[in-house]
This record gives C-alpha cells, structure tokens and sequence, in this order.
C-alpha cells in the first residue's frame, strides 16, 4: 500500500473501479483506515497526486477518529446505556453493581470480557428478536452474531438474522430499535415506505435510535479485545 511522504504512518487502500468517474477519499469511522476511490485506468501516481493534494483534509480527518482503547483493569466500558469499571475477580466473569469482575491475568481481559458481552448481546437479541418476530406471526430461521464494520443487523432471504454483537454496548432501545428493524425484514425485504411503516408499528419513535447509531456507532468500534 502506498503512503504519503507528510503522512509516513498512513497506509492507504487504493480502489479501481469501472463505475467510479473521479478520484475520492475515505477514512473510516470504524477504524481510521484510508481509501482512495478511483477510475479503473487511473495510474497510482495520479491518486497519489490527488491524496497528496488533500493532504490537509486527511490530517483533520485522522484527528477526528476515536482513538481504539485496549482494556486495562481500571478501565470502562458502556454497556446497555451504562458504564462498567473493570475489576479483578475470582471465580467467573461477573457484574457487581458498576463493575464487572473479571478473573484471571490482565493479558487475557480484552478476551474474557468479549466472550461475556457476546454471550449477553445473544441473550438479548434473541429475546428482542423473538419478541418482534412475533409481533408480525413470523420467526427468525437463525441467529448468529457477527463483529461487523458496516452494518448493525441483516435478515437473509430464509429469515435468517444476523447481528453485530457490539450492539450490547450501545443503549438498551437502540438494540431493540436494531432487532425491530430486522424483524421487519421478514415480512419486507426492502426498505420501501411499507418496510419502514411495519417499524413504525414495532418500534415507535424508531428515528431517535437511528440518529444514535449514525452519531456514536464508531465509538463502539474503538473498544479492542485482543489478547
């Protein structure tokens, strides 16, 4: 990957495409990283020409990203419209008022903690989903969980649902809203005004949850969990 000269830690992704016209740049919400759109018979040094050209838009972009947070004892986490402080424990992972306990080395928490808020995000989606689901005589085929960077939720063509487990981090109505959207998938698989009418009738209000997702989504991206 190419970088640029006043920019020697930026890697940037550079993407041919038939039907892109002009030279543009990205940087991820989820994960700062740097793509460069363009013409399928561009050449590379004319998009590093343009990248270098845009130098100053790409600084001011960077410095707007989240930094990622590696988990330390001591640190928080969000976690259904609450925060959590992490602390060592004993026996198993678990929440004892604000804390979260979690047994076993430092080195591991980022792991630990992960399996506990995929095991919780399951438990509520279902429930949601279920719940949902029900409200339209429907019932999801499956329901499996992803760590997803460009969608909160799906629903396949045989109703099978999948969402993106860092869900359980963000408000508990904003998980419903999700699970509400793609419940109503089963009975629309489109997002026409008869889609969005069936989560109106599910979710009320459903708009406020939205515009949570489209301001703060990125921050539940900056949590990492590697060992």
């Amino acid at each position: 990957m190419p970088v640029l000269p006043g920019l020697p830690d930026v890697e940037i992704t550079l993407r041919r495409s038939a039907r892109t016209r002009r030279f543009s740049l990205r940087v991820s919400s989820l994960d700062g990283r740097v793509t460069l759109s363009m013409p399928a018979r561009a050449r590379a040094s004319e998009a590093l020409d343009f990248a270098r050209a845009h130098e100053d838009w790409l600084k001011k972009a960077l410095a707007r990203q989240v930094p990622r947070q590696a988990l330390r004892f001591g640190a928080t986490i969000p976690f259904q419209g609450e925060t959590l402080t992490l602390v060592p424990g004993r026996a198993r992972i678990s929440r004892l008022g604000d804390t979260l306990q979690v047994p076993g080395e430092e080195a591991q928490l980022g792991p630990r903690v992960a399996a506990w808020a995929k095991a919780q995000a399951r438990d509520r989606l279902a429930a949601a989903s279920d719940h949902y689901a029900g409200l339209l005589g429907r019932k999801p085929k499956r329901i499996t969980l992803r760590d997803t960077r460009s969608r909160w939720g799906s629903c396949a063509q045989d109703g099978a649902l999948m969402y993106s487990w860092r869900l359980i981090f963000a408000p508990p109505q904003v998980l419903a809203y999700v699970a509400a959207h793609e419940c109503a998938h089963l009975v629309e698989m489109n997002h026409s005004p008869a889609f969005w009418a069936v989560v109106e009738r599910l979710y009320p209000g459903w708009q406020a949850c939205r515009d949570w997702l489209r301001q703060n989504g990125h921050q539940l991206h900056a949590l990492r969990f590697e060992a």
